[in-house]
């Protein structure tokens, strides 16, 4: 695979947990298509991790940038295989992997399902929907540990106030008074609250281990067919 050197452009919070990194492409062409990862590492280290690429093929081809949603570590740094200032260098490979949208997609609904992070693949392909097929019926169940805890939230809601996206949220961990949404782990109640019809429902879930391994019982269980669901895990 192609390795390209490119540097850290911007470094910006997009939870207390996380930061959206922006590597500057110079002008170079990233193919890859929605969900899939690419593996950083320091400017000359053999070392890389695979990281989802968290905007769309369209939008880093408008902007010249390609987007990362990374954990930070305790020292509130983005870890080994990044700098902590803009302008550092990186070594890009990829893409990789193969958790991506069907080539077409011919059901009624998406049901997105995402846990923490496990955000950034699936705003790559809801961003790509959003673009080539507006009409599609598109809906997104997100978990995140506390309320400010979901990336790209100001985002998500704007599509859904636009009725581009049905929306729904829940917290494991929050036990402040000022979050009036949905709480507790994602589980079946939370599924037929946004499973309108299982049989016509493509179901993409990424996020922790326990997360997709519970999401997937629960859809088959309410009759969604395992052709539709299609996984990706980290932890493993």
């Amino acid at each position: 695979m192609p390795v390209l050197t490119v540097p850290i452009l911007t470094t910006e919070a997009a939870t207390p947990r996380s930061l959206l990194v922006a590597l500057d492409l110079r002008g170079n062409a990233l193919e890859f298509r929605p969900g899939q990862a690419v593996l950083v590492g320091a400017h000359g280290q053999p070392e890389r991790r695979p990281y989802s690429i968290a905007c769309s093929p369209e939008r880093a081809a408008e902007t010249g940038r390609l987007e990362l949603l990374i954990a930070v570590e305790a020292d509130g740094t983005p870890g080994p295989s990044f700098g902590a200032m803009p302008g550092t260098l990186v070594d890009v490979e990829g893409p990789v992997g193969a958790f991506t949208l069907p080539a077409a997609v011919d059901v009624r609904w998406i049901l997105f399902v995402a846990g923490g992070t496990g955000i950034a693949p699936l705003r790559s392909m809801l961003d790509h929907l959003l673009r080539r097929q507006p009409r599609q019926r598109l809906s997104l169940l997100y978990s995140a540990r506390r309320s400010d805890e979901f990336a790209f939230i100001e985002e998500l809601r704007a599509h859904a106030e636009a009725g581009r996206l049905e929306l729904h949220q829940t917290v494991t961990r929050d036990q402040s008074t000022t979050w009036t949404g949905r709480r507790g782990r994602i589980g079946r109640g939370h599924f037929e609250a946004v499973l309108h019809e299982p049989a016509s429902t493509l179901c993409v879930v990424c996020g922790p281990d326990s997360l997709v391994d519970e999401s997937v019982t629960t859809l088959r269980q309410l009759g969604v067919p395992d052709a539709q669901i299609r996984t990706e895990t980290w932890g493993r």
